[in-house]
C-alpha cells in the first residue's frame, strides 16, 4: 500500500499520475514512483524516496513522455523504504505494477519464480505478481488473460495496475479485498485507490466491486466480475464534497480538521434529528427490521474507531441496558467466538476500507448476527456496501492522518444509536426530548472549546521537552483520555499512555515524579469525587498535573496544577466535547517539537492491509 495511480489517455499523463500522487499524501508513505510507455514501445521508470515532491523534482529535471503510465506512493509492509522496494516494480523491461496489500503466499511464488529464472531485485511480496503475470505472457496469453490467471494464484489482499510494452494504451487493474475506483474521461480513462486521485481530471466514476478486473484504454472500460462475467458497474458523478481540500489560513490540515468539527457535527445531525425526535430512517431503509429486537451489540473497529466503540459501550449499557462488547478488529477475527441471540454487529471506519474491519464483518456474516451496521465517512466503501445498515459520519475529506473531526462525528452517530436502541428497548419519550436537546446543543459547546485554543497552546509549551506522559480518565472518560494519548503519541512521538484513573495504585503509580505530566479530564459527574483521590495520589509523589476541568468542578491552578476550565455541558455530551481541547493540545506539542504533523512517520491514513 498505499496509493495508485494509473492514466490512459492521448496526452502526455505524467502530470496527471504525479499530481494524483499528491493528492493521496493524506494517506502517509514513504516512497514514490512512476513508470510511463513511451512512444518507442518502452517502459520507463523512476522511482524515489521520501515525499512526491522529489519524486516531480527528478521527472522536471528528466522529464518521462507517455500516454500511458502507472504511478504509486508506498507504504512499507514488506523491505524496508527504499528506491529498491518502492513501485512501481517491473519484469524484463516488459511489465510494470503497482500495487496495494499484501500477498500471504509470496515466498512460495518467489520460490518457483526463481527457479524460472526470475531475477528478484526487491525484498517486497508485490515483485512476484510482476514476473508471474510476465511469465504467464511468455506463455501467449494476453495481459488481461495473465492477470486474470496470476489473480486467481494469489492468496491475500490486494489491489493492483499493470501496463505491458506490447500492448500500448491500456491498463489492466484488479482487486481483492483492497479498494479501487475508475475515472471515465473523453477519450482518456483512468484507475486509482481513491477517487480523490481523479477528481482533477474527471468526475464521473466507477467503483470497482470485490473480484472485479478492468480492462481500461482510451475507447472504453471492460470489467470482469470474480466469476469472469462481463458486466456494468453504474458510472457515479463526484459531487462537490470529493474536491481535493485545501488548509486554507490553517497551518496545517489537522488544525483545520479540528476547528471543523462543529460544522461536520451539525452536518452528522443534520436530517437525523428533528426538534424533539430522532429520525430512525436515517439508518437506512431497512432500520425497523434491522433494530427490532436487538439483544446486544458487538462492535469492531480499529484505533481511533475503537475508542469510539468504548465510549458508546458505555452509553448502550447505561441508557438502552442491553450487554455492548467492543473489541479490536485484528483480535475478532482470530479466535472463537460465542454470538449471543440478537446481537446487531456494528463495525466503525473513517475510510470504510481498513483491512481487519472489513474481514471481521465478512466473518460476521457467517456467524448468525442478527444484522450489520456500519458507521463509516466514505459512503462508497467496502464496508457501506456489505452491511446491512450504514450511517454516514458526514464528517467531509479528513486529510490528517491523525483522526480528529472522524472521530468525534464517529461519537455522534453513536449517540444516535444509543438514542435510537433506547427508544427501541422502551425508553420514554422524556429520554429522547433530553437526548434531543443535547445534540442540538453541541456544535455550539466545541466552538466554545476551541475558544480555548491560546490557553491550550501556552499549556502545550510545558510538554515539549517531555520524553513520556501519562493520561487519566474514570467512566466514559477512560476511552476520552485513551484518544488523547493516541493523539500525542501520533503526532509528537511523545510516549503516552492512558488509564483509567482508579487503576493508578496498580501499577503507574511507579512512574510518577516531576518529569511525567499527568494530563486529566474532569467533567463534573458522579465520579469527580473518585477522581480527586486519584490526582491527589499524583501529587503526594510529586507529579504535575494537567486538568482539563468543568467549570462548576472547583478546580484551580497551583504550583503543580495547571487547569484548563471547560464549560459545563450535558453527560451525554462529555466525550465528544472533553476530546477537542486534546486535540489541540496534541497538535500545539507537536508543532512546537518541529514533527510532521500531517504525515507523522510510519503511520497511513488508510490501512488497507493488516
Amino acid at each position: 500500500m498505499c496509493g495508485i495511480v494509473g492514466a490512459v489517455a492521448q496526452r502526455q499523463v505524467s502530470g496527471i499520475l504525479v499530481e494524483g500522487l499528491r493528492r493521496l499524501e493524506y494517506r502517509g508513505y514513504d516512497s514514490a514512483g512512476v513508470a510511463l510507455l513511451g512512444t518507442q514501445g518502452r517502459i520507463e521508470c523512476i522511482k524515489r524516496t521520501g515525499k512526491v515532491a522529489a519524486l516531480s523534482e527528478s521527472l522536471d529535471a528528466a522529464p518521462l513522455d507517455g500516454v500511458t503510465g502507472i504511478a504509486h506512493t508506498r507504504w512499507a509492509t514488506h523491505g524496508r523504504p527504499s528506491e529498491a522496494n518502492a513501485h512501481p516494480h517491473t519484469s524484463n523491461g516488459r511489465l510494470a505494477l503497482v500495487h496495494n496489500g499484501i500477498i500471504e503466499n509470496h515466498v512460495e511464488l518467489r520460490a518457483r519464480l526463481t527457479a524460472a529464472g526470475y531475477e528478484f531485485r526487491s525484498e517486497t511480496d508485490t515483485e512476484v505478481i510482476v514476473h508471474l503475470i510476465d511469465q504467464l505472457r511468455q506463455g501467449g496469453l494476453s495481459l488481461l488473460e495473465a492477470v486474470k490467471r496470476a489473480v486467481s494464484a494469489l492468496h491475500g489482499a490486494f489491489a493492483i495496475a499493470v501496463i505491458a510494452s506490447d500492448e500500448p494504451h491500456r491498463v489492466i487493474a484488479a482487486r481483492k479485498g483492497s479498494p479501487l475506483v475508475v475515472g471515465i474521461g473523453i477519450g482518456e480513462n483512468f484507475v486509482a485507490s481513491d477517487q480523490m486521485a481523479l477528481r482533477q481530471v474527471t468526475d464521473r466514476v466507477i467503483f470497482l466491486e470485490e473480484g472485479d478486473i478492468v480492462d481500461v484504454t482510451t475507447l472504453g472500460v471492460r470489467i470482469t466480475d470474480a466469476t469472469g462475467r462481463d458486466v456494468q458497474r453504474p458510472i457515479e458523478r463526484l459531487g462537490e464534497a470529493a474536491d481535493h481540500a485545501d488548509k486554507g489560513a490553517f497551518r496545517h490540515y489537522m488544525l483545520k480538521e479540528i476547528h471543523e468539527q462543529p460544522r461536520a457535527i451539525a452536518n452528522t445531525l443534520r436530517g437525523r434529528i428533528g426538534e424533539d425526535h430522532i429520525y430512525e430512517q436515517a439508518f437506512g431503509v431497512a432500520a425497523d427490521e434491522v433494530f427490532a429486537n436487538v439483544a446486544a451489540v458487538q462492535i469492531v473497529a480499529c484505533g481511533t474507531s475503537y475508542h469510539s466503540g468504548l465510549v458508546a459501550r458505555y452509553w448502550i449499557e447505561e441508557h438502552v441496558g442491553i450487554p455492548c462488547a467492543v473489541e479490536i478488529a485484528s483480535e475478532f477475527r482470530y479466535r472463537k467466538l460465542v454470538v449471543a441471540d440478537n446481537t446487531l454487529f456494528v463495525t466503525i471506519s473513517q475510510s470504510g476500507e481498513t483491512a481487519d474491519t472489513l474481514a471481521a464483518l465478512r466473518l460476521a456474516h457467517t456467524l448468525g448476527y442478527r444484522s450489520t451496521l456500519t458507521i463509516c465517512n466514505a459512503p462508497q466503501s467496502s464496508l457501506v456496501r456489505e452491511s446491512h445498515l450504514a450511517i454516514m459520519t458526514e464528517a467531509g475529506a479528513e486529510i490528517g492522518v491523525a483522526s480528529t473531526k472522524a472521530f468525534t462525528t464517529q461519537l455522534v452517530a453513536l449517540m444516535l444509536l444509543t438514542a435510537v436502541l433506547a427508544k427501541r428497548g422502551g425508553a420514554d419519550a422524556a429520554h429522547e426530548r433530553a437526548f434531543v436537546a443535547a445534540m442540538h446543543r453541541l456544535p455550539g459547546l466545541v466552538e466554545q472549546v476551541l475558544a480555548l485554543d491560546e490557553r491550550i497552546k501556552d499549556v502545550a509549551e510545558q510538554f515539549v521537552e517531555k520524553r513520556h506522559a501519562l493520561f487519566l480518565g474514570r467512566g466514559v472518560q477512560y476511552p476520552v483520555a485513551m484518544e488523547g494519548a493516541l493523539k500525542l503519541k501520533e503526532i509528537s512521538y511523545i510516549h503516552a499512555e492512558a488509564y483509567a484513573a482508579g487503576e493508578l495504585k496498580h501499577g503507574p503509580l511507579a512512574l510518577v515524579d516531576e518529569d511525567m505530566p499527568v494530563v486529566t479530564v474532569a467533567p463534573n459527574n458522579e465520579l469527580l469525587e473518585k477522581l480527586r483521590s486519584n490526582l491527589a495520589e499524583v501529587q503526594a509523589r510529586g507529579g504535575r498535573l494537567y486538568v482539563f476541568a468543568d467549570e462548576q468542578a472547583g478546580f484551580t491552578d497551583s504550583d503543580t496544577v495547571t487547569v484548563v476550565q471547560m464549560p459545563h455541558v450535558p453527560a451525554i455530551l462529555e466525550p465528544v466535547v472533553y476530546t477537542v481541547p486534546l486535540q489541540l493540545l496534541s497538535y500545539h506539542v507537536a508543532v512546537m517539537k518541529g514533527t510532521d504533523v500531517d504525515q507523522p512517520r510510519n503511520l497511513a491514513k488508510s490501512v488497507t492491509v493488516e
